[in-house]
């Protein structure tokens, strides 16, 4: 008699059959307004939600209010001898709409200045957590502990007018984006540092405390600042933000909404995707023993990967069809800092020769790298080199946006997320002709 694990996998077995003929014969075959090829696609592409603090333009890029990218690095405040903006100019821009004054940024400076202290018991879960655990793990478990600090969960338990949620929202938001870099630095030194930290500089912006609280030097004020605000949206349909917002129809507070995020962010299949180009880069370099190989010798590496099966770590995207400006922010500033740098050089020469063969092989829709092409490179540079760490850096910056997008779907009472699903057999059926709403 079969086991449940036998049973379980003869039935797999059978089902897969199925789903490929769904996508394979009946792709095209429309249920309500939407493919099959859609249904089971993971909705990709498909216009279903609405967000107007970002939009991604397959031909521009990601535009934060409408301002794209070089437009915003041109016209956002910036500290006094720094390269890069304030990261709380673009949290003004992406909760109003309104291209922030000086005066507009020193009034979020003071306001998150103030909420930076982290309660002790958020502390202390940190330091409880095994040496070995993955900083994700503790990033989102200590977010999601601070629901105990929630406003808008006393005020929905005290009968608070829904016209009036955003408020509270917002209130926990402004608490939780002063505090994240705190809980990361805190993290970073518990598990990589022996938890020796540096403490909060009550006088610093947020770029440069962090990377005072991490003990780096000029210019990582400016990486930090760079890599906030280059992750800080991507539109409503990415994982992180889609479960950030799905969470938060719910009317769970933006801990839980956020912590939830976060865990989406973990995933492989998005926000990992800076360290695996380092790894593959570190692989080559080991090859090469720590000497830049020429052009025909990084070709054959790229082929060598291509004809594996693999893709090229950093080279595509789902939506863009031009070399995502995130990428070429990063570049300019690599050229000016670190153009000496032997990982810099890799990722220079991949940037030369990596589109042609993709294009010549023929398989990508876009064979330009994006921003993970060149993140993990600068990091490392600096001095950040655990590669578990660079998600909890892209986390930081993300929840800017989803922050902004949550609070804005409370002041609009944008409803409960609910589609509806159906079965395989309903789509065979509807796939040869007969009326749903018969089933």
């Amino acid at each position: 008699m079969p086991g449940l694990k036998d049973t379980l996998y003869e039935k797999i077995q059978a089902w897969r059959p199925r789903i490929k003929n769904l996508i394979d014969e009946h792709g095209d075959v429309v249920v309500d307004t939407v493919t099959i090829s859609k249904l089971i696609g993971g909705m990709r592409d498909l216009k279903c939600l609405v967000t107007d603090i970002s939009y991604l333009d397959p031909n521009e890029g990601i535009r934060y209010r409408n301002y794209t990218l070089p437009e915003l690095f041109t016209k956002l405040p910036r500290p006094k001898g720094s390269e890069m903006p304030y990261v709380e100019g673009v949290m003004y821009l992406l909760l109003t709409g309104d291209m922030p004054t000086q005066a507009n940024v020193d009034e979020v400076l003071d306001e998150l200045k103030k909420r930076r202290i982290l309660p002790r018991y958020i502390i202390e879960i940190i330091e409880a957590f095994p040496k070995g655990t993955h900083p994700m793990t503790i990033f989102s478990a200590a977010i999601l502990a601070m629901h105990r600090e929630s406003f808008f969960a006393k005020k929905y338990d005290a009968g608070i007018n829904k016209q009036d949620y955003w408020d509270p929202t917002y209130e926990d938001a402004v608490n939780l984006m002063a505090k994240l870099p705190e809980i990361a630095a805190c993290i970073y030194h518990k598990l990589y540092r022996e938890g020796k930290r540096e403490y909060s500089d009550p006088n610093l912006d947020m770029g440069a405390n962090f990377a005072h609280m991490l003990g780096i030097g000029k210019p990582y004020d400016d990486v930090s600042r760079m890599h906030f605000i280059l992750h800080s949206d991507h539109e409503s349909g990415n994982v992180s933000a889609h479960t950030g917002h799905l969470v938060a129809s719910s009317l769970s507070d933006i801990y839980l909404s956020i912590s939830s995020m976060i865990n989406g962010l973990a995933g492989p299949l998005h926000g990992l995707a800076n360290q695996e180009v380092l790894r593959w880069l570190h692989d080559i370099m080991e090859k090469m023993g720590g000497e830049v190989p020429t052009e025909n010798e990084m070709k054959q590496f790229v082929w060598d990967l291509l004809n594996s099966g693999q893709v090229v770590p950093g080279f595509g995207h789902a939506v863009l069809r031009i070399t995502d400006p995130r990428y070429m922010i990063q570049r300019e500033f690599a050229l000016k800092y670190m153009a000496d740098d032997p990982m810099f050089k890799y990722v220079d020469l991949l940037y030369k020769i990596v589109p042609p063969i993709l294009i010549e092989q023929g398989k990508a829709k876009n064979p330009w790298p994006n921003v993970d092409a060149h993140s993990g490179a600068i990091q490392w540079h600096y001095g950040v080199r655990e590669y578990d760490f660079y998600t909890v850096l892209f986390g930081i910056g993300r929840a800017i946006g989803i922050c902004a997008n949550i609070i804005w779907d409370r002041a609009l009472g944008y409803p409960l997320e609910r589609p509806r699903s159906v079965t395989t057999e309903m789509l065979e059926r509807i796939a040869q002709g007969e009326d749903p709403e018969d089933m």
